[in-house]
């Protein structure tokens, strides 16, 4: 694999955590490419269909395209079955599609989270098409092993949506302070079976103001 290429997947931190009544995605807004920081907005967290979210590690073209395939066989599914796609079934769709071009692959690391008929879940979905359901916590990317000591660390089971956001937002925080590819802002997606919410600013400073610098 070429050293770019090595690059791109690992610098970003991702974290998904299923809570109470939903699942949480969060992510930094860095995108790196080696040591240069070639954006301080990315978006990494992309909502697919109504209920559901996926965040992205990797090369910011192959989750762009993902992100646009995945959307439009979600939304396919709907209109020929007259029922929503399921978590897992939208991460087997994704896997399928991964794994049929492993030859030539897509650069990244997925998750994908979100509620359906059967309550909130979370999949990790890498880039040979290897798909895994996770119970509770995972995280993705460069940072993730300082995101993963705040996360194995506070998590609970039934976790307020508010404890959930919170635990995200702190883990977010760890990482950002000691990997140089994770920086900037946060971006926090809140999936119920009600809402899929993307935080605001506002709301996030609230959160934020509760860690110490």
């Amino acid at each position: 694999m070429p050293e770019q290429h090595q690059e791109s997947m690992k610098g970003t931190t991702t974290v998904g955590l299923v809570f109470d009544n939903g699942v949480i995605l969060a992510t930094e807004k860095r995108a790196t490419m080696g040591s240069m920081i070639a954006s301080k907005r990315a978006k990494k967290v992309y909502q697919v269909a109504d209920r559901i979210g996926m965040t992205t590690a990797g090369g910011v073209g192959d989750a762009q395209q993902l992100a646009r395939i995945l959307t439009v066989e979600c939304n396919l599914y709907q209109i020929r079955r007259s029922r929503p796609i399921t978590v897992g079934a939208a991460s087997t769709l994704l896997s399928n599609y991964l794994n049929q071009n492993r030859y030539f692959p897509y650069y990244v690391q997925l998750l994908v989270g979100g509620v359906d008929e059967k309550g909130p879940s979370v999949y990790s979905v890498d880039a040979m098409g290897g798909a895994t359901r996770e119970d509770d916590i995972v995280s993705t990317g460069s940072g993730s092993p300082m995101a993963y000591g705040v996360l194995e660390d506070r998590f609970h089971a039934n976790m307020t949506e508010d404890e959930a956001i919170d635990l995200a937002v702190r883990s977010l925080k760890s990482a950002m302070k000691r990997d140089s590819a994770s920086g900037e802002g946060i971006q926090v997606v809140v999936i119920t079976k009600d809402k899929y919410l993307i935080l605001g600013e506002d709301a996030l400073k609230k959160y934020l103001a509760k860690i110490p610098a």
